[in-house]
């Protein structure tokens, strides 16, 4: 699964509805709350964060799909478990990190595709940490 990287433009600041009942409405939920500004709700340190769209389906498994805009933050530690954006060999992916004593291994949440272990072979460098995603339906 490929990303492809984007950069940041100032997101507006949207009317916000408040909490959305997946069960039966209520009709006191029937107002506007406040408003919401996504540039507060996804971005938390404006100059590490960056957009990438993602190519292929290598990570399903976890809610990632061909064409979903990942928010990666830079400035994060890279942590066992968390899915980044990784450089290897020439090319970005996406995958859950999984660090072992002294083993990197990059997972795919597709069955079809094969845990890639890092060597020391490999031109490799954790790029930033996916903090959100934002989906197209």
């Amino acid at each position: 699964m490929k990303v492809a990287l984007l950069s940041i433009s100032k997101i507006p600041v949207l009317p916000f509805i408040g909490s959305i009942t997946a069960g039966f409405p209520s009709p006191a939920d029937d107002h506007l709350d406040n408003s919401i500004d996504l540039n507060l709700e996804i971005i938390k340190d404006r100059d590490a964060t960056f957009f990438g769209r993602v190519e292929g389906d290598s990570m399903t498994g976890a809610g990632i799909e061909h064409g979903d805009l990942l928010v990666i933050n830079k400035g994060l530690e890279p942590r066992n478990g968390k899915i980044a954006v990784c450089f290897i060999d020439g090319e970005f992916t996406v995958k859950r990190i999984k660090i072992e004593k002294d083993i990197i291994w990059l997972v795919a949440e597709n069955q079809k595709y094969k845990p890639i272990k890092v060597t020391a072979e490999n031109d490799f460098l954790i790029w930033g940490i996916v903090t959100n995603v934002i989906k197209y339906f």
